[in-house]
């Protein structure tokens, strides 16, 4: 006992504690701490926030870059495939002398 006076907040062990008084206790528990995730996902910090809009803004350039060598690719392989059909219908032209 006097170990518990010259300590001010010290604390004894509950000899029998009521289970309605340990379930509410559980309770409030969960409650602060699905509260507390709860503050810490809708402020997002504007670190975050910056690279979202970053994360965004090359995705579009990326997507931009993407499109414009396709179109290049798509258009130089159709102009050698006409080339090569062209090219095959002047040679048959001359065997032939259609």
């Amino acid at each position: 006992m006097n170990t518990l006076m010259s300590r001010p907040y010290a604390f004894s062990k509950m000899q029998i504690e009521d289970p309605e008084e340990l379930k509410h206790r559980k309770a409030q528990f969960l409650i602060y701490k699905v509260l507390q995730q709860a503050d810490s996902l809708n402020r997002p910090s504007w670190l975050r926030v910056r690279m979202r809009k970053l994360k965004i803004k090359i995705g579009k350039r990326l997507k931009r870059l993407r499109k414009s060598i396709f179109l290049t690719i798509s258009t130089t392989v159709k102009n050698g495939v006409y080339k090569q059909v062209f090219g095959q219908l002047k040679t048959c032209k001359r065997l032939f002398g259609v």
